[in-house]
């Protein structure tokens, strides 16, 4: 079978939706025109003023706030005793006012708009080609938050969240990292050497509250030394079943260092977006019945970038440890001498029992569990697999990739003894939006496979553990598109 495109995946959006583009804006010696005298100009005029810019104020003396004249001794700030007129905005960067009444507003905006000058008219969303967000000020770090004008107390909130997590020192430890940045990059190639340097740079400055000790700059160059001939190294993370609020802090951490991740196409965009932004994105998908990657050029192209210095991560639905081929590809990266690491996640049977609150080892039912995988290399039920064993009681079974298999997963199983009236439940994309359920009779698997199909991914769960979710007959998980329940579907 041929393989799948092996380019980065460009057609997936790597970020959802904005409403507003966030930009930072050198404003250092340029300038700003301000109309008005308010305390809410005041603000944004010592704003201004923070970020270097030079103000002309337009304002009558008669119209100026007390904050307003606790700023006209800033040497920067230059107050013109008149109103704007459409002249001001010549050589202009930048136009703020604060307007009484909507006429003003707009012949503001219109004017300014006409000179080629970016414009903002305080608290008129419909006269401001942008917009300002709340600032946690650790220059030259500095985070905005907007909620676009929907919830400026939310936004507030949320700055205030900030500055509890981000230590004031935060801004020493900032400038340090400014002024060893070109010393850095002539002693440190790009790819992994560099970025390990500033890794632990930033683990450093984010674990103290005290500012950088006297020598901290020539204690850290000295560290490049041990850096300079470090490799590339791959991790194998579990992407979880799909919620990506399911993924582990250490599979976060992985996905924000990578340099080339390569993910299997049941691992949802919610987790991809994730994901480093600069990070190159290789789909390397394999799905039964289905045009697929190989196995071998997926190992090709882990060992091809590593060896290239770059931080690969492996992303795989699940856990990697757990029918993903994790074997097979630990071994050829120690082969090749090339690091490799491995973060769980959570695996699909474990996600299955959250969603239906069922334990798969209540005392009462069941003293084991089994994952098995129902679909082989061959496309086939596994030959190895003990169907005796399976059909005992006081166990729980677990089918992974079971869909195409459930008639015969069924027939195997009754052959053996298992009682025809054996709990059994189906889940499809379980942990995301578009999950559904169905619970039942042993007798009615198959049937209710081939009514189902096998589009999404599948979970078979068969055991005493189940009986509750049958008697029950679940009904399935509310989506923004009504469906229909699973039971419904087999009368």
């Amino acid at each position: 079978m041929r393989p799948i495109s092996l380019l980065p995946n460009e057609t997936a959006s790597r970020i959802a939706p904005l409403a507003k583009l966030p930009v930072f804006w050198n404003l250092a010696g340029k300038r700003v025109v301000m109309a008005g005298g308010s305390d809410a100009a005041a603000w944004k005029t010592e704003l201004l003023l923070a970020c270097g810019a030079a103000v002309d104020l337009y304002c009558e003396m008669t119209e100026l706030g007390d904050a307003m004249i606790a700023l006209l001794d800033r040497a920067s700030l230059r107050h013109h005793a008149q109103p704007w007129s459409c002249g001001v905005f010549s050589g202009a960067a930048m136009a703020l006012a604060d307007c009484d009444d909507e006429a003003e507003a707009q012949a503001f905006f219109c004017a300014a708009r006409a000179a080629g000058v970016p414009v903002n008219v305080i608290d008129k969303p419909e006269y401001c080609q942008f917009q300002f967000g709340s600032i946690v000020n650790r220059s030259p770090i500095i985070v905005s938050i907007s909620t676009d004008g929907a919830a400026p107390v939310l936004a507030q909130a949320i700055r205030q969240r900030i500055e509890t997590l981000l230590p004031p020192a935060l801004k020493q430890w900032a400038q340090l990292a400014q002024s060893l940045r070109e010393s850095i990059n002539r002693r440190l190639a790009p790819g992994l050497p560099r970025r390990a340097f500033w890794e632990r740079f930033a683990i450093r400055s984010l674990t103290t509250n005290e500012p950088p000790p006297d020598g901290a700059g020539e204690a850290l160059l000295a560290l490049t030394d041990e850096m300079s001939g470090q490799t590339g190294s791959v991790t194998l993370v579990g992407a979880g079943p799909g919620d990506a609020e399911l993924l582990t802090l250490k599979a976060m951490r992985a996905l924000q260092s990578a340099d080339v991740i390569l993910f299997d196409d049941l691992v949802s965009p919610e987790v991809l977006e994730l994901a480093r932004r600069e990070a190159k994105r290789f789909l390397v998908g394999k799905r039964g019945g289905r045009e697929s990657c190989k196995q071998d050029d997926i190992n090709d192209m882990m060992v091809r970038f590593a060896k290239a210095g770059n931080r690969v991560v492996r992303l795989k639905s699940g856990d990697p440890m757990i029918f993903g081929r994790a074997g097979e590809e630990i071994q050829l990266l120690q082969q090749e001498g090339i690091a490799v690491d491995v973060v769980p996640g959570v695996t699909a049977a474990s996600a299955m029992a959250a969603a239906l609150k069922t334990s798969l080892t209540h005392r009462d039912h069941a003293q084991q569990v089994r994952f098995v995988t129902g679909h082989s290399k061959n496309h086939d039920l596994p030959r190895t697999i003990d169907w005796a064993s399976l059909a005992k009681p006081h166990q729980t079974s677990i089918f992974y990739m079971g869909g195409r298999m459930a008639g015969q997963i069924e027939q195997r199983l009754r052959e053996e003894g298992m009682p025809a009236d054996m709990p059994v439940v189906i889940l499809s994309s379980v942990s995301r939006t578009t999950e559904r359920r169905w619970a039942g009779r042993l007798e009615d698997l198959g049937a209710t496979m081939g009514r189902i199909g096998v589009d999404e991914p599948v979970l078979i769960g068969v055991g005493q553990v189940f009986g509750a979710a049958a008697a029950s007959r679940m009904p399935t998980k509310k989506t923004a598109a009504p469906t229909t329940n699973f039971r419904t579907l087999v009368g």
